[in-house]
């Protein structure tokens, strides 16, 4: 639900009641500015961020995807750089 700064203001334990279930957020002026959200909701958040890029991808859905990280054995390809390159990089 999205609740006028004003409207928050004056019913503030209604917003921490709604909140428990869902998040609320306060509009200024019609332009959403802040969200409410229940204390279990944040630690879950918080929690979730202090684990890191680590523990985002272990949480992650695609985690238990085996991935094929074998590499081609095959030898590089020639490439026509132009203006007389070798396609063998700088040098060669």
């Amino acid at each position: 639900m999205t609740w006028s700064l004003h409207d928050a203001k004056n019913r503030l334990s209604l917003l921490l009641r709604e909140a428990q279930g869902a998040p609320q957020v306060i509009s200024v002026r019609g332009e959403e500015r802040a969200v409410v959200i229940s204390i279990e909701a944040y630690r879950r958040l918080a929690q979730a961020g202090a684990a890191g890029l680590v523990g985002f991808l272990q949480a992650s859905p695609w985690a238990e995807v085996e991935l094929d990280l074998k590499r081609v054995p095959d030898a590089p390809r020639d490439l026509d750089l132009g203006e007389g390159g070798s396609g063998r990089g700088a040098g060669a």
